[in-house]
């Protein structure tokens, strides 16, 4: 009868360390979920129209891109790495579709292709060069960062893209709406719930993490880690790339050195929603939400007319409030991983 009393006991002691640990988990995107939603209520009690329909859309709009990069950083980032030349991508590509769809007779389903390669192909060089190299990935993705800017002002040589050479209908795609929804937080979202399923779902998406939380382990248990590390390279250029095409779309007018410093702006957004930088922990979900959060701040300055210097102090402020919440995070799961491990070998 005791056997049969402590057996219940002893499962549902698992269930709620389960449970807790979930908990610990899903924080930082409730946390992020929660400062954002109080954000917007204070500063729409002190500026009511910061709510009205036009100013919502255009938050959504811009943060659209940056949270498509910061997928592709999540990617990156699970598995101990960085990618550093992102930014530096958006604005090549930018400037060579634009200067593709606005040569005489230009294909605009081509000049997307040739952003889309472009972008592949930057993920690949620099997958390569982490994954079966070696080198480590801030030193090679600092480098291509600074050759890719190079080869974007090297094609460029001073030109402008302007918005009255962009055809009509890639305009549109930045601007344009579907039943009253933009067309680009949909393709966010969409790109989101995809990769968010897939690294969530299936073996090969789980390995991403088990990469990050424990190479050596990973290694034993027969992860092919210079495949995966390889893949997430290459899934970041091509969303770098998608980025750069969007870009295009939103803007219209664009130069060489587009989204330039936003390479920081992608990793901030990426750290502040939970995913961590050592690597192993976070999730697209949190990603998107941080880069929602960090474009809503820019947009809740310009409201109340601050000056724009504090933006980046903010960003800066939440960069280091999220590294030491994910670090108190950390500690306290792995206590309860000990707790479980203690019961279980007893």
């Amino acid at each position: 009868m005791t056997a049969l009393t402590t057996a219940p006991s002893a499962r549902a002691k698992a269930g709620r360390e389960r449970s807790l640990l979930d908990l610990v988990l899903r924080a930082r995107e409730l946390s992020i979920l929660g400062v954002l939603v109080v954000l917007v209520a204070v500063t729409a009690a002190i500026n009511p129209g910061f709510l009205s329909a036009q100013g919502v859309e255009d938050i959504f709009l811009n943060a659209s891109i940056l949270a498509l990069l910061a997928i592709g950083q999540t990617f990156v980032v699970i598995t101990r790495n960085i990618d550093l030349s992102v930014g530096s991508v958006v604005g090549l590509v930018a400037f060579v579709t634009g200067d593709l769809v606005s040569a005489q007779g230009g294909s605009m389903t081509l000049a997307i292709l040739a952003g889309l390669a472009i972008g592949g192909a930057c993920g690949l060089v620099n997958g390569l060069l982490v994954s079966l190299c070696g080198v480590p990935a801030l030193v090679v993705t600092l480098g291509t960062l600074y050759v890719i800017q190079g080869l974007g002002h090297f094609v460029a040589h001073g030109r402008q893209i302007n918005a009255a050479d962009v055809p009509q209908a890639l305009l549109d795609l930045g601007s344009g709406n579907v039943l009253g929804v933009p067309y680009l937080p949909m393709i966010a979202v969409l790109v989101m719930l995809a990769v968010g399923y897939y690294l969530r779902s299936y073996p090969s998406g789980r390995e991403f993490y088990a990469i990050g939380s424990s190479p050596e382990a990973a290694r034993l248990a027969g992860v092919p880690i210079r495949r995966r590390v390889l893949t997430a390279y290459v899934v970041s250029g091509l969303l770098a790339g998608a980025g750069g095409v969007l870009w295009l779309a939103r803007f219209g007018t664009v130069i060489a050195d587009n989204a330039h410093g936003w390479e920081l702006k992608v990793v901030s957004a990426v750290v502040v929603g939970g995913v961590a930088i050592v690597g192993g922990v976070g999730t697209v979900y949190g990603a998107a939400l941080g880069a929602l959060l960090l474009t809503t701040i820019g947009s809740v300055l310009v409201v109340l007319k601050v000056n724009s210097f504090w933006q980046d102090a903010l960003i800066g402020a939440l960069l280091l409030l999220a590294i030491s919440v994910d670090r108190l995070l950390a500690l306290r799961m792995t206590r309860i991983l000990r707790r479980r491990n203690a019961r279980h070998a007893t």
